[in-house]
């Protein structure tokens, strides 16, 4: 193949003749007749020849347009009819792949429709339909695939209208495996049991849902429940507040102390530990509530601990919860006491629902830049198709 013959980037096409003005006009032809398609045979003779105009890529700023000379053979074998085959060129299309590709790859990347109908000479609705055509593509080679044996659960609002979804990751890949709506376990009871793979799942890492718990020990009976390491911190430092808004609602409201009171203590400046000692001399209780929390965080805060020092550590832990159940903070020993065991398999492992919540964020951006949607299969497909996929498509 000539270098002229190879700008076109199809196989076995012969240039014939190129006529460059606001566009480039390249007519080509087959380099060689084909096999049978049928029965694979090279005794073929061409019948007739038609002609097919496609949009093929650009070129700076000029549109390719190729005329493409296509014989219809007749196999003298089988008696058969077909017509030349090329590789990247579909049936009954107006545009090669190369040239579809590369509007949705612009499109993927920010480019607006209505600048697409400029540059690329189509319209807005064919935008969209190759769009589509691609994202179904990408969700097309994730199906039946099983259940991910680390998953993260969480929820994420949808819609007004249809409320919130659940987002299930697969933690160990960094990817999004699928989307459901609804977040109670009637909405999700269907799609749960035909969940293929779910007695696979070994570890399932959640927020202190009640519900998501519910649901991981009924239709996955073989994983281990894993508390998230930042809900339960979260947890502990809202309780805690809440109870240094009750005995001292002035002191609350200081900004400075609210910040030197939310920071882990070891995380603390000296001037700032002087600063806040000075404070909590005066509120004893507080000063208590204060330490005790700084030493369950201590304990939360640990992980990829060995089962042995494990062991060591819980009669510690437990120690410190039993002091709860006797303060104020009797509520938050109910909690704990209650996801005692997610909490304590926090310190053998390292995962957590932090990439679910990176994934949240981007599902954000992707619902902002369509202007929200209606349709929940059609942002299903979004998502998995932005966060789910494997970077390979399956090209002809």
């Amino acid at each position: 193949m000539s270098p002229v013959d190879s700008i076109l980037g199809i196989q076995d096409l012969v240039v014939e003749h190129v006529q460059r003005g606001p566009e480039i006009h390249v007519w080509a032809r087959p380099a060689k007749r084909m096999a049978c398609v049928h029965c694979q045979q090279a005794s073929v003779r061409i019948k007739a020849t038609y002609h097919r105009t496609l949009k093929h890529t650009r070129q700076g700023n000029q549109l390719m347009v190729l005329h493409l000379a296509v014989p219809k053979y007749h196999c003298t074998d089988c008696n058969r009819y077909f017509r030349h085959r090329f590789a990247g060129i579909r049936p009954r299309r107006r545009a090669t792949e190369a040239y579809r590709l590369e509007v949705f790859e612009a499109h993927d990347g920010g480019v607006s429709q209505r600048q697409l109908t400029r540059t690329h000479r189509i319209g807005s609705a064919t935008v969209e339909r190759w769009y589509q055509s691609f994202i179904g593509q990408r969700v097309s080679e994730l199906s039946g695939r099983q259940c991910p044996q680390v998953l993260g659960i969480d929820e994420h609002f949808f819609s007004r209208k249809k409320g919130y979804a659940t987002t299930l990751v697969d933690l160990k890949h960094h990817k999004v495996f699928d989307v459901v709506l609804g977040r109670s376990e009637a909405s999700l009871r269907s799609y749960l049991k035909r969940l293929p793979g779910r007695e696979h799942v070994r570890v399932i890492v959640m927020d202190l849902s009640e519900t998501y718990r519910r649901i991981a020990q009924q239709y996955f009976p073989n994983a281990m429940i894993v508390a998230d390491r930042f809900h339960v911190v979260r947890l502990v430092n809202q309780h805690f507040l809440k109870l240094w808004q009750q005995h001292d609602p002035e002191g609350r409201k200081n900004r400075g102390l609210l910040s030197l009171m939310r920071r882990h203590h070891w995380k603390l400046s000296s001037v700032q530990k002087q600063r806040l000692r000075q404070y909590l001399a005066q509120e004893p209780v507080l000063q208590a509530l204060y330490f005790a929390k700084q030493q369950l965080n201590g304990f939360l805060v640990m992980k990829s601990m060995k089962a042995k020092r494990a062991k060591q550590m819980l009669p510690k832990f437990l120690a410190l919860i039993r002091q709860f159940e006797h303060s104020p903070a009797k509520a938050l020993a109910a909690t704990l006491t209650s996801w005692l065991e997610p909490i304590v398999r926090m310190w053998r492992f390292t995962k957590s629902n932090g990439i679910t919540e990176g994934f949240h964020t981007k599902v954000e951006m992707l619902s902002r830049r369509a202007y929200g949607f209606r349709n929940f299969e059609n942002y299903r497909m979004r998502v998995l198709a932005q966060c789910g996929w494997n970077d390979v498509i399956n090209r002809v």
